[in-house]
Protein backbone atom coordinates (compact mmCIF):
# COMPACT_ATOMS: atom_id res chain seq x y z
CA UNK A 1 0.00 0.00 0.00
CA UNK A 2 2.66 2.77 1.03
CA UNK A 3 5.04 1.60 -2.05
CA UNK A 4 1.66 2.34 -4.66
CA UNK A 5 1.29 6.09 -2.74
CA UNK A 6 4.76 6.67 -3.14
CA UNK A 7 4.46 5.92 -6.68
CA UNK A 8 1.35 8.03 -6.89
CA UNK A 9 3.54 11.00 -5.55
CA UNK A 10 6.53 10.62 -7.06
CA UNK A 11 8.39 9.35 -3.97
CA UNK A 12 11.45 7.52 -3.98
CA UNK A 13 10.07 3.91 -1.97
CA UNK A 14 12.11 1.10 -0.90
CA UNK A 15 10.53 -1.96 1.11
CA UNK A 16 12.62 -3.71 3.79
CA UNK A 17 12.16 -6.97 5.26
CA UNK A 18 13.53 -7.37 8.88
CA UNK A 19 14.47 -9.91 11.31
CA UNK A 20 12.75 -9.74 15.28
CA UNK A 21 15.13 -11.01 17.59
CA UNK A 22 13.38 -13.42 20.33
CA UNK A 23 12.69 -11.11 23.62
CA UNK A 24 10.51 -8.50 24.51
CA UNK A 25 8.26 -7.89 20.86
CA UNK A 26 7.87 -4.40 20.93
CA UNK A 27 11.62 -3.81 21.93
CA UNK A 28 13.33 -5.63 19.31
CA UNK A 29 11.19 -4.56 16.69
CA UNK A 30 11.78 -1.05 17.57
CA UNK A 31 15.57 -2.13 17.30
CA UNK A 32 15.07 -3.76 13.92
CA UNK A 33 13.25 -1.15 12.42
CA UNK A 34 15.88 1.56 13.35
CA UNK A 35 18.89 -0.74 11.75
CA UNK A 36 16.48 -1.08 8.77
CA UNK A 37 16.15 2.52 8.56
CA UNK A 38 19.51 3.70 8.76
CA UNK A 39 20.69 1.09 6.37
CA UNK A 40 18.09 2.13 3.85
CA UNK A 41 18.92 5.86 3.87
CA UNK A 42 22.73 5.12 4.68
CA UNK A 43 22.69 3.37 0.94
CA UNK A 44 21.03 6.51 -0.35
CA UNK A 45 23.52 8.54 1.17
CA UNK A 46 21.20 10.21 3.70
CA UNK A 47 22.13 11.66 7.20
CA UNK A 48 18.76 12.77 8.20
CA UNK A 49 15.21 10.88 8.55
CA UNK A 50 11.89 11.77 10.09
CA UNK A 51 9.51 9.23 12.37
CA UNK A 52 6.09 10.56 12.48
CA UNK A 53 5.84 10.18 16.81
CA UNK A 54 3.15 12.53 17.55
CA UNK A 55 1.61 14.00 21.27
CA UNK A 56 -0.14 10.80 21.90
CA UNK A 57 3.23 8.92 21.18
CA UNK A 58 5.21 11.52 23.36
CA UNK A 59 2.61 11.26 26.63
CA UNK A 60 2.21 7.27 26.32
CA UNK A 61 6.04 7.18 26.93
CA UNK A 62 6.43 9.72 29.99
CA UNK A 63 3.33 8.13 31.43
CA UNK A 64 4.58 4.89 31.43
CA UNK A 65 8.34 5.74 32.33
CA UNK A 66 6.62 8.22 35.42
CA UNK A 67 4.57 4.60 36.53
CA UNK A 68 8.01 2.82 36.19
CA UNK A 69 9.40 5.51 38.27
CA UNK A 70 12.24 6.71 35.66
CA UNK A 71 14.55 9.71 36.60
CA UNK A 72 14.59 12.91 34.45
CA UNK A 73 16.30 11.28 31.56
CA UNK A 74 13.35 8.94 30.91
CA UNK A 75 10.64 11.49 32.02
CA UNK A 76 12.28 13.49 28.87
CA UNK A 77 10.46 11.02 26.57
CA UNK A 78 11.26 10.97 22.57
CA UNK A 79 14.01 13.33 21.73
CA UNK A 80 12.43 15.90 18.76
CA UNK A 81 16.10 15.03 17.71
CA UNK A 82 18.11 12.19 18.13
CA UNK A 83 21.28 10.74 17.24
CA UNK A 84 21.38 7.43 16.17
CA UNK A 85 23.92 4.77 14.89
CA UNK A 86 23.77 2.22 11.43
CA UNK A 87 26.11 -0.48 11.16
CA UNK A 88 25.34 -1.71 7.65
CA UNK A 89 26.33 0.61 6.24
CA UNK A 90 28.41 2.35 8.90
CA UNK A 91 27.26 5.91 9.85
CA UNK A 92 25.93 8.09 12.14
CA UNK A 93 22.16 9.58 12.04
CA UNK A 94 20.07 12.41 12.51
CA UNK A 95 16.59 11.14 13.96
CA UNK A 96 14.18 14.28 13.56
CA UNK A 97 10.45 14.01 15.14
CA UNK A 98 8.86 17.01 13.41
CA UNK A 99 5.24 15.87 14.55
CA UNK A 100 5.44 15.53 18.36
CA UNK A 101 2.83 18.38 19.11
CA UNK A 102 0.57 17.30 17.01
CA UNK A 103 -2.65 15.04 18.01
CA UNK A 104 -3.33 11.89 16.61
CA UNK A 105 -7.07 13.02 15.49
CA UNK A 106 -5.86 16.15 13.55
CA UNK A 107 -2.85 13.88 11.34
CA UNK A 108 -5.59 11.52 10.79
CA UNK A 109 -8.15 14.20 9.76
CA UNK A 110 -5.36 15.27 7.15
CA UNK A 111 -4.90 11.99 5.85
CA UNK A 112 -8.34 11.45 5.39
CA UNK A 113 -8.45 14.44 3.64
CA UNK A 114 -6.64 13.53 0.96
CA UNK A 115 -8.17 10.16 0.50
CA UNK A 116 -6.03 7.96 2.04
CA UNK A 117 -6.96 5.03 3.79
CA UNK A 118 -4.34 4.25 6.18
CA UNK A 119 -3.18 0.84 7.50
CA UNK A 120 -4.14 0.19 10.61
CA UNK A 121 -1.92 -2.06 12.95
CA UNK A 122 -3.88 -4.91 14.62
CA UNK A 123 -0.89 -4.74 17.62
CA UNK A 124 -1.97 -1.50 18.54
CA UNK A 125 -5.17 -2.80 20.21
CA UNK A 126 -3.49 -5.72 21.50
CA UNK A 127 -3.92 -5.04 25.25
CA UNK A 128 -1.04 -7.62 25.89
CA UNK A 129 1.29 -4.83 25.38
CA UNK A 130 2.28 -1.77 28.18
CA UNK A 131 1.64 0.55 25.54
CA UNK A 132 -1.52 -0.40 24.00
CA UNK A 133 -2.50 -0.46 27.84
CA UNK A 134 -1.14 3.34 28.73
CA UNK A 135 -2.82 4.34 25.25
CA UNK A 136 -6.41 3.01 26.52
CA UNK A 137 -6.12 4.47 29.77
CA UNK A 138 -5.48 8.05 28.00
CA UNK A 139 -7.91 7.65 25.69
CA UNK A 140 -10.17 7.34 29.03
CA UNK A 141 -9.10 10.11 30.66
CA UNK A 142 -9.82 12.80 28.53
CA UNK A 143 -8.68 15.51 31.17
CA UNK A 144 -5.63 13.93 31.08
CA UNK A 145 -3.81 16.50 27.58
CA UNK A 146 -1.27 14.73 25.66
CA UNK A 147 -0.21 17.88 23.81
CA UNK A 148 0.45 19.76 27.58
CA UNK A 149 2.80 16.15 28.71
CA UNK A 150 4.17 16.87 25.38
CA UNK A 151 5.67 20.67 26.05
CA UNK A 152 6.13 19.29 29.59
CA UNK A 153 9.08 16.32 27.81
CA UNK A 154 10.52 19.22 25.99
CA UNK A 155 10.81 21.21 29.06
CA UNK A 156 12.53 18.17 30.73
CA UNK A 157 14.60 17.92 27.70
CA UNK A 158 15.99 21.39 28.84
CA UNK A 159 16.44 20.74 32.28
CA UNK A 160 18.03 17.44 31.42
CA UNK A 161 20.49 19.50 29.65
CA UNK A 162 21.00 21.73 32.43
CA UNK A 163 21.58 19.09 34.49
CA UNK A 164 24.33 17.22 32.00
CA UNK A 165 26.27 20.30 32.42
CA UNK A 166 26.17 20.56 36.19
CA UNK A 167 26.70 16.53 36.44
CA UNK A 168 30.37 16.85 34.04
CA UNK A 169 31.23 19.65 36.44
CA UNK A 170 30.77 17.69 39.80
CA UNK A 171 32.40 14.46 37.46
CA UNK A 172 35.45 16.50 37.04
CA UNK A 173 35.59 18.22 40.95
CA UNK A 174 34.21 15.25 42.78
CA UNK A 175 34.79 11.96 40.94
CA UNK A 176 38.29 10.62 41.58
CA UNK A 177 39.53 6.80 39.80
CA UNK A 178 42.37 5.06 41.21
CA UNK A 179 42.80 2.15 38.70
CA UNK A 180 39.50 0.36 38.80
CA UNK A 181 38.52 1.77 41.77
CA UNK A 182 36.28 5.02 41.94
CA UNK A 183 35.71 7.68 44.69
CA UNK A 184 32.73 9.27 44.45
CA UNK A 185 32.58 12.51 46.90
CA UNK A 186 29.39 12.85 48.28
CA UNK A 187 26.75 15.59 50.20
CA UNK A 188 25.59 17.59 46.95
CA UNK A 189 21.78 17.32 45.41
CA UNK A 190 20.16 13.98 45.10
CA UNK A 191 19.81 14.31 41.10
CA UNK A 192 23.29 15.20 40.55
CA UNK A 193 24.53 12.34 43.15
CA UNK A 194 22.71 9.86 41.63
CA UNK A 195 23.43 11.07 37.86
CA UNK A 196 27.46 10.72 39.52
CA UNK A 197 26.85 7.46 40.58
CA UNK A 198 24.98 6.25 37.78
CA UNK A 199 28.04 7.28 35.62
CA UNK A 200 30.45 5.54 37.26
CA UNK A 201 28.28 1.85 37.13
CA UNK A 202 28.43 2.51 33.49
CA UNK A 203 32.12 2.75 33.60
CA UNK A 204 32.24 0.03 35.60
CA UNK A 205 30.34 -2.23 33.45
CA UNK A 206 26.59 -2.34 35.04
CA UNK A 207 23.99 -1.09 32.95
CA UNK A 208 21.01 -0.26 35.14
CA UNK A 209 17.90 1.71 35.86
CA UNK A 210 18.47 4.86 37.04
CA UNK A 211 15.70 4.78 39.28
CA UNK A 212 17.91 1.54 40.61
CA UNK A 213 20.55 3.68 41.20
CA UNK A 214 18.81 6.22 43.20
CA UNK A 215 17.65 3.30 45.53
CA UNK A 216 21.18 2.13 45.66
CA UNK A 217 22.11 5.89 46.60
CA UNK A 218 19.61 5.81 49.64
CA UNK A 219 21.11 2.98 51.06
CA UNK A 220 24.25 4.64 51.16
CA UNK A 221 23.43 6.86 52.82
CA UNK A 222 21.40 4.82 55.17
CA UNK A 223 23.09 2.03 55.36
CA UNK A 224 27.16 2.97 54.30
CA UNK A 225 27.27 0.01 51.77
CA UNK A 226 25.54 -1.18 48.80
CA UNK A 227 25.73 -3.73 45.75
CA UNK A 228 24.19 -2.77 42.18
CA UNK A 229 24.61 -4.82 38.72
CA UNK A 230 27.95 -6.66 39.84
CA UNK A 231 29.88 -3.49 41.68
CA UNK A 232 30.57 -2.99 45.51
CA UNK A 233 30.39 0.23 46.92
CA UNK A 234 30.50 1.34 50.51
CA UNK A 235 31.59 4.64 52.27
CA UNK A 236 34.95 5.39 52.94
CA UNK A 237 38.01 8.11 53.58
CA UNK A 238 39.33 9.26 49.87
CA UNK A 239 43.04 10.63 50.53
CA UNK A 240 42.45 13.99 47.58
CA UNK A 241 45.73 14.98 48.25
CA UNK A 242 48.47 14.40 51.29
CA UNK A 243 46.77 16.85 53.68
CA UNK A 244 43.22 16.01 52.95
CA UNK A 245 40.84 13.16 53.96
CA UNK A 246 37.59 13.49 52.07
CA UNK A 247 34.26 11.15 53.12
CA UNK A 248 33.04 9.61 49.94
CA UNK A 249 31.34 6.05 48.42
CA UNK A 250 34.35 3.52 47.21
CA UNK A 251 33.03 1.88 43.98
CA UNK A 252 34.77 -1.50 42.12
CA UNK A 253 33.53 -4.59 40.31
CA UNK A 254 32.56 -7.55 42.51
CA UNK A 255 35.15 -9.91 42.66
CA UNK A 256 34.58 -13.13 40.75
CA UNK A 257 32.29 -15.69 42.36
CA UNK A 258 33.43 -19.19 43.64
CA UNK A 259 32.36 -22.47 42.39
Amino acid sequence: MVARLCADLKVPHETVEVTVEPGNLQDRAREARYEALCGAFGRRGAEVFATAHHAEDQAETVLMRLNRGSGLSGLAGIRARRIVFGENPLGEYLVVRPLLHWRRTELAQIVADAGIDPVRDPSNDDTRFDRVQMRQALAETPWLDPQAIARSAAYLQDAEEAVDDAVLDASHRYVFWEGEVAFVHWGHARLIQTELVGRVLSDLGAEVPRSAVAQMVEQLKTDGHATLGGVMAKRAWHQKDPLTQVDAWRFEREPPRKT
